[in-house]
């Protein structure tokens, strides 16, 4: 599936794309064009006090009256205040404009990318997810800023500046502005490198992110087999190859003013030759220099246009590119609620591939409400695979799964995932409190639900020995907490949300025997009148289990009851008597 429309590529693709976003502010927008007139108009004035001031104080025999004295003193610094009043307001309006689009994408890029489907996020690197966020983002608002800034003003800058070279001397301007046109070269050569180096510098970036956020993430790998150098190493080379891109970057952009200025001294000198042979008065050649000067930031600011366009529009195309990728797995136009009763959860000859590489072959399975059902297997048998199925994970590649009678593509997924409680073998927890993990799913939850839940899940006692008790912010991943803790916290999550439909990933593998004991006593009271699907490694796990399923190879190849599977003396018995000798 392309992640970019034909529409994006090129430079003025993506900005034709953010225009849309532009107009949401068209006011503030609009304002800043307004200031930067006003910027333009007080330059306008300084050239016009320039040239009378200098023809009252020179230009005449008579000495002037104290009172044109004093109007030129204080016209100079009156213009000074609104040339600096207005150049502030246009800044801030356009700035304003820029970093609001900037908020608008990364907003929308986050609520976007809650939308995918979980095989998106399994495809990609978390770092380059981060950056396109983070970083792309940043670009695209120093470009928009930087391109509406200079268009709001120096445009007009720059035809005011213009047109009092011609009423001065249309002829010399002639002359100066002849020079000028050369400075488009050096923009257009420029330009392309900026445009390239930039997606590589951000690809480079993407790295660094990647490998920084896998680092902390598995931090205590890394100490434990003493791998702090290489990482380090590692680290260093992606940073080290960031810098030689951006730098390439930057050599590439101010390359350009050094030209510009180039061209422009040798207007001035063209000027200055001009001015000998035809003895310009004094008055004349100030402002006509002080024009020609006031120009030269025009000329560079809308140089500089071109390459903020390349920059900014490599960035927006990464960001649109997260945009617009399509969700594998979403709602129909006519998808029905889930009714609060189902008599099944049909597995209909299921075939499931992640790409050409099939992982479920045929599978054939009825599990009735209220029946407990676990899975087993080898790794890699695809049993995390099946029971990702029922909640929409993944979509099947062949066949139907049905809850009830409809399919699950038919259904909402708001609705499917609603009647659903998962716990996982690897608990996820966030950095917040107590409290807000367990009504984690069910934010209106009152707190005597919450400790309901938590006595229920055996993790009542060590909340209330902790600092805050159940207001304790828990760390990163509940980095706070030991292993069992986390797992009855996430126990009690699911209890709070009361699901028809509970989804086990070996919820008890990570604690000791003891909480083990509690835990598995919690679990048979959730699991009371509840359809379960559960994934067991450890065989001594199943005692409650209705019926257990044997994958192997992505096929259903025994089913039954314990004592029914031991009887068989097949591949569950093989299993049962690795485990347990």
């Amino acid at each position: 599936m392309p992640e970019s429309s034909a529409s994006d590529k090129g430079v003025l693709g993506p900005y034709r794309r953010l225009l849309g976003y532009v107009r949401r502010y068209w006011v503030r927008l609009a304002l800043g064009f307004l200031f930067g007139a006003f910027y333009a108009a007080a330059n306008y004035g300084f050239i016009w006090a320039i040239r009378s001031g200098l023809r009252e104080a020179f230009g005449s025999e008579a000495t002037p009256s104290m009172a044109v004295v004093i109007g030129a003193v204080l016209f100079f610094p009156l213009v000074g205040l609104a040339r600096g009043v207005a150049d502030y307001l246009s800044r801030c309006y356009v700035r304003w404009v820029g970093v609001r689009i900037v908020r608008d994408l990364r907003d929308e890029m986050f609520r976007h990318l809650h939308n995918l489907s979980v095989s998106y996020f399994s495809e990609r690197r978390t770092g380059e997810l981060i950056s396109r966020v983070s970083n792309d983002t940043v670009l695209v608002e120093s470009a928009v800023s930087n391109v509406i800034t200079d268009l709001a003003k120096q445009p007009v800058t720059l035809l005011a500046m213009v047109i009092w070279l011609f009423v001065l001397d249309a002829r010399l301007a002639l002359i100066s502005l002849l020079m000028f046109p050369l400075c488009v070269v050096p923009v257009l050569v420029f330009g392309v490198r900026v445009r390239r180096h930039v997606i590589l510098a951000q690809e480079r970036i993407a790295d660094v992110v990647s490998i920084l956020q896998e680092t902390i993430s598995g931090v205590r790998i890394v100490k434990a087999f003493g791998m702090e150098a290489y990482e380090t190493k590692r680290f260093e080379e992606q940073t080290h190859r960031y810098f030689e891109r951006i730098m390439r970057v930057i050599k590439a952009q101010n390359a350009i003013e050094p030209i510009v200025l180039f061209i422009s001294m040798l207007s001035i000198a063209a000027v200055l030759v001009y001015v000998r042979m035809t003895r310009m008065p004094i008055e004349d050649f100030m402002a006509f220099l002080a024009a020609l000067i006031l120009m030269y930031e025009p000329v560079k600011r809308l140089a500089r246009v071109s390459i903020h366009l390349q920059q900014g529009s490599a960035a927006a195309q990464r960001v649109f590119s997260v945009l617009d990728t399509e969700a594998a797995v979403r709602d129909r136009e006519d998808a029905a609620e889930l009714s609060e009763t189902f008599d099944a959860i049909t597995f209909d000859h299921v075939n499931f591939a992640y790409g050409d590489e099939p992982v479920l072959r045929d599978i054939s399975l009825e599990v009735s409400a209220g029946e407990r059902v676990a899975f087993v297997g080898s790794s890699g048998a695809g049993k995390t695979t099946l029971v990702n199925l029922v909640p929409r994970f993944y979509d099947v590649t062949g066949g139907a799964l049905r809850v009830g009678g409809p399919d699950v593509r038919e259904l909402t997924l708001e609705s499917l995932r609603s009647r659903i409680g998962l716990v996982t073998q690897e608990t996820f927890l966030f950095n917040d409190t107590v409290a807000n993990n367990i009504s984690y799913g069910y934010r209106a939850a009152a707190r005597e639900a919450i400790e309901d839940a938590a006595r229920r899940a055996h993790a009542h006692d060590f909340i209330m020995e902790m600092p805050q008790g159940y207001e304790t912010i828990i760390g990163e991943r509940g980095v706070r907490l030991s292993g069992g803790q986390r797992q009855r916290l996430a126990i009690a999550r699911a209890i709070l949300r009361n699901p028809p439909i509970l989804i086990l990933d070996e919820a008890t593998s990570a604690l000791d025997t003891e909480s083990e004991r509690m835990v598995q006593a919690a679990l048979d009271e959730l699991m009371t009148g509840r359809t379960v699907l559960a994934i067991a490694h450890r065989l001594s796990t199943l005692a409650n289990c209705d019926r257990i399923i044997v994958l192997d190879g992505g096929r259903i190849i025994e089913r039954g009851s314990h004592d029914e599977l031991m009887a068989l003396n097949g591949a569950y018995k093989r299993l049962y008597d690795l485990q347990l000798g």
